[in-house]
């Protein structure tokens, strides 16, 4: 634990702080990677079979929303714990 993030309470306990932003700022790695794989997977596809490009933009944006969940769900805990 750093110097910088402990604190030190009046009955003796050290107690550190700001660890909620750095566990939001590892959880938003995931989700981020996540959709841009699914970006330039979507392109890829559309790319390949122009006629289909409704249907895979429509999944594209399924699965984005699904990553972002992930990212939302990651700062709700920062908030909690």
């Amino acid at each position: 634990m750093s110097i910088i993030a402990q604190t030190l309470a009046e009955d003796g306990t050290i107690t550190g702080k700001g660890f909620g932003a750095i566990g939001y700022g590892l959880a938003a790695i995931g989700p981020g990677i996540g959709v841009g794989i699914v970006a330039g997977k979507a392109i890829e596809g559309i790319a390949r079979q122009p006629e289909l490009a409704g249907q895979i933009r429509t999944t594209m944006f399924l699965g984005i929303a699904l990553s972002e969940a992930l990212a939302l769900i990651g700062i709700v805990a920062g908030f909690i714990f």
